[in-house]
């Protein structure tokens, strides 16, 4: 199957059956092209790829989570590249600014495939077998773990801790994005560091959602520090719409706030 993106992203396979284009000049034994698209504002250069393939013979189909997919059992290495992996699919929460509850439903646990980066949007709201059996599987890993997808603060259990210190997590990322996602983050560092993780060893991290409507400069400038203070790493997270526009004047703080040799660098903060 060839594989159609259009844009390249640190997940992206990198096989020889991933385009990033039209179709070569030469014909391709294989008919079949799915052109995968994360990202709605990405879908008009994704529906021009598709005729373009489509004009040359190809059986094509255009989707992915752009267009609403709800997603089956995962397949490692076909719509992102080795390493990654998901072990479950949908969320619980109903947060106003994802997609992911209204285009996977509700939580749903998959077969583990092996993976040592993990793209779970919820993976603490499985049930503790699966949890377990996931940390088991990247213990077999030759990696250590990162959790990209990220864990839900407010579900962060003492047990939870123990695995990731156990298994020699590499990284893993929590949310601040509204008010009350503050005081179980403040619950979930102090679970992290008496467990043994070290306030700015750039293990924990914490994605925090900026210029979101009604948001202010103050306000995530706040959210970000709040962070540094509790000893993890921010990485702010610019919001865009649905046709992926955002506010400019929020890109300079992004950018401030997304890279730790930037963040670490900064005088203002030590």
């Amino acid at each position: 199957m060839i594989r159609v993106f259009p844009r390249k992203t640190n997940a992206t396979p990198t096989d020889d059956k991933v385009y990033f284009t039209g179709p070569p000049l030469w014909p391709l034994e294989d008919r079949e092209v799915h052109v995968s698209t994360t990202f709605t504002w990405d879908r008009a250069k994704a529906e021009s790829l598709a005729r373009q393939w489509e004009e040359q013979g190809y059986d094509v189909k255009v989707g992915g989570p752009a267009y609403g997919d709800v997603g089956g059992e995962f397949v490692g290495g076909r719509y992102v590249g080795g390493g990654y992996t998901i072990t479950s699919r949908g969320c619980n929460n109903k947060c106003w600014f994802c997609y992911v509850w209204k285009r996977e439903g509700r939580l749903r646990e998959l077969p583990i495939v092996d993976g040592y980066n993990i793209l779970d949007s919820n993976l603490l709201g499985c049930s503790g077998d699966h949890i377990k059996s996931v940390f088991e599987m990247l213990g077999q890993q030759a990696e250590k773990p990162i959790f990209t997808g990220g864990l839900e603060a407010k579900l962060l259990k003492p047990w939870h801790v123990d695995l990731l210190k156990e298994y020699k997590t590499e990284r893993m990322y929590f949310a601040y994005d509204t008010p009350d996602d503050y005081e179980p983050l403040v619950n979930a560092t102090e679970m992290l560091f008496s467990g043994g993780f070290k306030p700015h060893d750039r293990k924990c991290c914490c994605y925090c959602l900026i210029g979101y409507p009604n948001d202010t400069m103050e306000q995530a400038e706040k959210r970000l520090r709040d962070v540094y203070k509790l000893g993890l790493t921010p990485f702010a997270m610019l919001y865009r719409d649905y046709k992926g526009e955002y506010a400019q004047d929020w890109r300079q703080t992004q950018r401030q706030w997304a890279r730790p040799i930037i963040i670490y660098g900064r005088k203002d903060l030590n």
